[in-house]
């Protein structure tokens, strides 16, 4: 089925809101809109930073940023009403697809490195593989990329969930109990990776090439949707994140520098970070591709009993967006 074909079926359910920001009532519709935006951790996701470094600014509207640690917590934003527009990977909306909660939509695929996800091992870690885990406590984040892709990971060397001692924590408490030795790995992803390789001499056990798609889906709630003013901020701010992605495409070796600064570690680890890069962002439009990628960890989640029923991710999605999203070059 071609992507313009799915349209008519990916329906919104909810209503407008009648007023989603009080600046926009009565005597103050003047007054810019604004996009309430979520940030996810530091460094190479966040697009606040990469904005300000390519010196890309909107225009007729604000942006409000809220900073969270997981993309599970950017739906649970969501689904609060407290985001217009949310970044996460495919696995927290699964969840949300397996309750009565669904209040956003998945607009677009902001496809990116999967070499920034990894399982982790302490100095002086005698582990050479996935399968030397094997009872050993082993962090992750609940509901995230780590969670998935080390279910993948065991599985490859024939091992399950329940042959290691897996830790659910996030990712703050999750660098904390690594540093003071209380895990034997840690699934992670992000700038959290390049810390502990630089500050603590942690070493990369396994990346997560070869399991992860490297898309990571962009949300908006189905208020902000449903309200004409505001889906066309959406659209608007869609544009500015695919140049603010070519930038960066464009300028490794600078945005390089921004990210060591912003991280707080030395230069060469950013660096060497870069050039194992599985790629870098794109900013994408719906497809039965990216659809059926999404399906494939909801399948894996169930049969893992981690869902508690099998889910069909089809209605999360609404490709609205599509012609404002050309493929790069």
């Amino acid at each position: 089925m071609a992507a313009e074909g799915f349209s008519r079926r990916l329906l919104l359910g909810g209503s407008a809101a009648s007023c989603l920001l009080l600046a926009a009532c009565g005597s103050t519709k003047s007054a810019k809109p604004t996009l309430r935006v979520s940030i996810t951790g530091k460094g190479d996701g966040d697009s606040r930073l990469l904005f300000k470094s390519a010196g890309i600014k909107p225009e007729g509207f604000d942006i409000a940023y809220s900073e969270f640690q997981s993309g599970h917590l950017v739906v649970e934003a969501l689904n609060g009403g407290s985001l217009d527009y949310g970044g996460m990977s495919e696995i927290p909306p699964i969840f949300a697809a397996a309750s009565t909660i669904q209040s956003f939509r998945q607009i677009a695929v902001a496809h990116g490195d999967v070499n920034n996800q990894v399982v982790l091992v302490p100095k002086g870690s005698t582990a050479k593989s996935i399968a030397d885990l094997k009872g050993k406590r082993v962090g992750y984040v609940r509901a995230t990329t780590s969670q998935y892709f080390l279910i993948r990971m065991l599985e490859e060397v024939g091992l399950s969930w329940d042959d290691i001692k897996p830790v659910a924590m996030g990712v703050s408490d999750g660098a904390a109990a690594f540093s003071q030795g209380a895990l034997d790995a840690w699934a992670i992803y992000g700038f959290p990776i390049q810390r502990a390789i630089a500050t603590e001499g942690a070493r990369i056990l396994r990346t997560a090439y070869g399991i992860l798609s490297g898309n990571y889906l962009v949300a908006a709630h189905v208020d902000a949707l449903a309200d004409p003013e505001k889906a066309k901020v959406i659209a608007e701010y869609l544009g500015l994140i695919r140049q603010a992605y070519d930038w960066a495409a464009a300028h490794q070796d600078e945005w390089a520098r921004v990210v060591s600064q912003d991280i707080g570690v030395p230069l060469a680890y950013v660096q060497d970070q870069f050039k194992r890069k599985s790629a870098t962002y794109e900013l994408r439009p719906v497809t039965p591709e990216a659809i059926a990628s999404q399906q494939k960890v909801a399948d894996l989640f169930y049969a893992q009993k981690l869902l508690p029923k099998q889910v069909d991710i089809l209605p999360l999605w609404d490709d609205r967006f599509n012609s404002a999203i050309p493929k790069r070059g």
